[in-house]
């Protein structure tokens, strides 16, 4: 059996933006008065989730949608530095020719994720971006019903322990990307049902049939 859809996460995943992240980190922290991040724990801070991390830094919930939002808007003014992964495009444009439906749910802006895609965003169904951090699921729910394909046959691909947590939430099944924000070890331990540990390998393993 293969996968008709797959739905995409974009930071971390498709975009290589942590380190883009990392370097506006300090600026989000003084803006919003919450601590700049102790570079000493990031390796620590890489295998938490999200609650974790914002308990770390002193950032309340109700902080986090200003704080995406000045997110979105310093990445938008640096736009040209943000890429997709090596090889990436082309993963893309293979699973789109061999007719898998291709669709990103993303808390980015999708300005942002059109820009970073260029052309490439022709190759996508539907666009559910600028989610909540923790709103993932309804996004994941909606993209699905749109696309008419039954859930037994959707893949989520992402790489943050709360994207798997949204997709098993709805039933559906994950691959996990071991080249973005969290841990490998993360992520494999929120058991999702593939893990890929480079992109020539998601490329490798999506373009055959995957046993269950």
């Amino acid at each position: 059996m293969r996968y008709d859809l797959l739905i995409f996460d974009f930071d971390g995943t498709l975009a290589d933006s942590f380190p883009f992240f990392l370097e506006v980190f300090d600026t989000l922290a003084d803006a919003h008065h919450f601590r700049r991040l102790d570079r000493a724990h990031l390796d620590e801070l890489r295998g938490a989730d999200l609650p974790h991390i914002m308990r770390h830094v002193g950032l309340p919930r109700w902080k986090l949608l200003p704080v995406a939002m000045h997110f979105r808007a310093l990445m938008a003014q640096s736009i040209g530095r943000i890429r997709l992964f090596d090889g990436m495009r082309e993963a893309l444009r293979s699973a789109a020719a061999d007719g898998v439906l291709l669709a990103i749910v993303s808390s980015n802006s999708e300005a942002n994720v059109r820009a970073v895609l260029g052309d490439d965003a022709r190759l996508f169904i539907h666009f559910e971006c600028g989610a909540a951090l923790f709103g993932k699921r309804r996004r994941l729910r909606r993209v699905v019903q749109r696309s008419g394909v039954a859930g037994e046959r959707v893949l989520c691909v992402g790489d943050e322990v709360r994207d798997i947590d949204a997709a098993h939430a709805e039933g559906l099944d994950f691959g996990a990307v071991g080249w973005g924000y969290a841990k490998p070890e993360a992520l494999r331990a929120r058991a999702p049902k593939l893990m890929f540990d480079s992109v020539a390998e998601m490329a490798a393993r999506l373009a055959c049939p995957i046993s269950h």
